[in-house]
């Protein structure tokens, strides 16, 4: 069977699409691996790296700047990282730089984060070199705690609704003083009371003061009061006299 020119040509446009796909998908992916631009390699030391793969995103200042190259258990608690970054960022990462491993958003994919550094040292960090690595946070060990705040937070609510429903029943003092009347008048009558108790000893009081200005006036008692004033004065002046020679007997010692 032969084919036609139309059917040649139709063959052609096929393939010639096909091929423009397969090296448009190369082009893409060797540039999100960085397969055509220059690159270095670095390695950060994890003790947990929270579910991270190979191939995920290194990200710096927000902007991808390379891959995970490669993750690999060292020790029963160290796991080696290495970093294919883009050679245009290695002057701004230093020696002090830090990795740390995020998430591209709540549900995203977990990447590596870098910390620029240059606080502790200015000098960049060389190929092959290795950056200081922050451990994730436990989730487990988060969710445990905030399934114990929040056991505790039920219990606190329980007991404050069991005190309530005892204040609301009138169980207990406060219960009882808020929903007995009784209890209430007679607070009410005790405050009242006192409330008079202290007006009859204002009025005690002002009467005594009344008499002693009238007995101090009297002529009876009028000797007896002086007297008792002449002395007041005399103890007075002896304090006086006593504290003035004390000061004189210090005043040699000082010099």
């Amino acid at each position: 069977m032969k084919t036609t020119s139309g059917q040649k040509i139709k063959i052609g446009l096929f393939t010639f699409v096909g091929l423009l796909v397969l090296v448009l998908a190369i082009f893409f992916i060797g540039n999100q691996k960085n397969l055509f631009s220059s690159t270095f390699n670095v390695y950060g030391t994890f003790k947990n790296v929270n579910g991270l793969q190979v191939g995920n995103n290194v990200r710096f200042a927000g902007i991808n700047v390379g891959v995970v190259q490669a993750i690999n258990i060292e020790t029963d608690s160290s796991v080696r990282v290495d970093l294919t970054l883009n050679n245009n960022v290695k002057k701004f990462i230093k020696k002090d730089a830090k990795l740390s491993i995020g998430s591209d958003g709540l549900m995203g994919d977990k990447l590596i984060v870098i910390a620029p550094g240059g606080i502790a040292s200015n000098e960049e960090i060389q190929g092959g070199g290795q950056l200081n690595a922050v451990n994730p946070m436990d989730v487990d060990k988060v969710i445990a705690k905030l399934t114990g705040i929040a056991d505790n937070a039920e219990r606190i609510t329980k007991g404050l609704s069991q005190m309530v429903d005892k204040v609301n029943s009138g169980k207990g003092t406060l219960g009882r003083l808020l929903n007995d009347d009784q209890i209430a008048n007679n607070l009410d009558a005790t405050v009242k009371q006192a409330r008079s108790t202290i007006k009859n000893v204002h009025a005690t009081s002002a009467t005594l003061n009344t008499d002693l200005k009238a007995a101090q006036n009297n002529f009876l008692l009028r000797g007896y009061f002086n007297k008792q004033k002449k002395k007041q004065q005399k103890d007075s002046i002896k304090k006086a006299q006593a504290a003035a020679s004390g000061d004189q007997k210090q005043q040699p010692k000082q010099k």
